[in-house]
């Protein structure tokens, strides 16, 4: 038996209320809201948040990592690499970008539920437009991860693979050339013309694939705008169709399969049917089955806990954040380019988030220290993962005068629970909410770029609820 072992999704703290935009610059907006990435947020950063919910749930690991994305942090570079690194996976775990189109994530998904051994499916995105478009407030910034795999007594098969179809077609739809923001879109009704005529080709042949009725499958679907997505639900004659989360969420690219995926596994009943339906260049239906150990997995951070979780973000802010506009940054010089060569001598560190304890007395260090506390010990140290560990804050500071995209910056002294205290950045957190002895969580955040290298390593968040 093969299918999804274990999922993640991730959505950013910030929310964008899209009524702001057409109070700000007098065109756009609508109603409802969109998750927003925080300005030290990209999509590989995404990616690993939403990876380590999926793996967090499940004693499994992957051997091979999938990383799909349509905005990339680095070309030429590998970004699924720095997932690698962040997830502390083994060197002989490959890890893999897919293209640069939404299709790649549902691509990767399938990949590996026909494959063998276990994969993450890794899919984050950024999804923005010009200021005032109508990409602008339909998108949606979001992380999901899939594991997949053919499971065993300690990671059960959630939702056993039954297969599916596809329908590939060439149009011209929706694109937009490298570097920039925008999208372009030919002509919306021809999309939706040319979506509903391949998804009755492809759904009629996915059904006829794996034995079921359609009035006996719940759908989710993701597709390029909400039209789209109500059009081809319409002509699907299923059970139910779950919510496609544009209304709260917004519309979020590469991530939208994975995330709609993972809302209908949290809803699903053990022996139900499921199909995820993703329009993009062509059709993609891959179907499944609740097994009944779906019924006793907790999700580490559900999907309608993100949706309901956040805080406002001012539509300025979100400009600024996008690099629409400038705002004046601390009178400071900008930091340095970050050493690759010291970066790669510390990457379980930077990366990892591995300290390391005196195997004689306990203590731990953070950074790690290959010399004891009292210096007559060396290299009698052990590592210790701490990427997983809450802290609380022993005191804070807000500083004004550091260089930061987004000023000011709370440091706050953190002592971990079972030892180790370090100064870190505090994010997705207003100045005004920090007090002495909050609990804080670790999460992958970029602190700076600099000359294209982007500075990746870990800032503290408010446990909040």
């Amino acid at each position: 038996m093969r299918g999804i072992l274990s999922w993640g999704a991730y959505l950013p703290y910030r929310r964008l209320d899209r009524s702001q935009i057409s109070a700000f610059i007098g065109l756009g907006g609508g109603k409802g809201t969109r998750t927003v990435a925080s300005f030290d947020e990209d999509t590989t950063t995404m990616a690993v948040e939403a990876s380590r919910l999926a793996l967090r749930a499940v004693a499994g690991r992957p051997d091979t990592v999938l990383f799909a994305t349509t905005a990339p942090a680095y070309a030429d570079k590998t970004n699924a690499t720095a997932v690698h690194a962040a997830l502390r996976l083994d060197p002989s775990v490959a890890a893999l970008d897919l293209g640069a189109s939404t299709r790649s994530a549902v691509g990767g998904l399938r990949l590996a539920l026909q494959g063998t051994g276990t994969t993450l499916v890794a899919t984050a995105d950024l999804r923005t437009g010009r200021a005032g478009s109508a990409d602008e407030a339909a998108g949606g910034d979001a992380g999901a991860a899939l594991l997949v795999g053919d499971g065993n007594d300690t990671t059960p098969v959630l939702a056993e693979y039954l297969g599916g179809a596809a329908c590939t077609a060439e149009f011209v739809d929706r694109w937009r050339a490298p570097g920039d923001v925008r999208s372009k879109v030919w002509d919306d009704k021809f999309s939706e013309l040319t979506y509903v005529d391949l998804a009755r080709n492809a759904w009629a042949e996915a059904l006829a694939t794996v034995g079921v009725a359609a009035d006996q499958i719940t759908v989710a679907v993701a597709a390029p705008t909400t039209r789209i997505g109500k059009a081809v639900a319409g002509k699907l004659g299923a059970t139910a169709i779950i919510g496609d989360l544009t209304d709260t969420v917004g519309a979020t690219g590469a991530a939208q399969p994975g995330l709609l995926l993972a809302a209908l596994l949290e809803q699903a009943e053990p022996g139900q049917a499921l199909a995820l339906f993703v329009a993009g260049d062509g059709v993609e239906v891959l179907v499944f089955r609740a097994t009944d150990a779906l019924a006793s997995f907790t999700p580490t951070r559900s999907v309608a806990d993100g949706v309901t979780g956040g805080a406002p973000l001012a539509y300025g802010r979100f400009l600024s954040w996008r690099g629409m506009i400038d705002i004046e940054p601390p009178r400071r010089p900008e930091p340095a380019r970050p050493s690759g060569t010291a970066a790669a001598r510390s990457a379980d560190w930077k990366f990892g988030f591995v300290g390391s304890r005196d195997t004689e007395t306990g203590t731990v260090f953070m950074p790690p220290s290959r010399v004891s506390m009292d210096g007559e010990r060396t290299d009698q140290m052990e590592p210790v993962p701490m990427a997983d560990v809450e802290g609380t804050i022993a005191t804070f500071t807000v500083d004004r005068i550091a260089y930061s995209p987004s000023p000011p910056i709370v440091f706050a002294v953190v002592d971990f629970d079972g030892g180790g205290r370090l100064p870190i950045e505090l994010t997705d957190t207003d100045f005004d909410e920090v007090e002495i002895g909050q609990r804080v969580e670790m999460t992958f955040r970029r602190l700076f770029t600099a000359d294209g290298i982007h500075n990746y390593f870990w800032k503290g968040r408010l446990v909040r609820g």
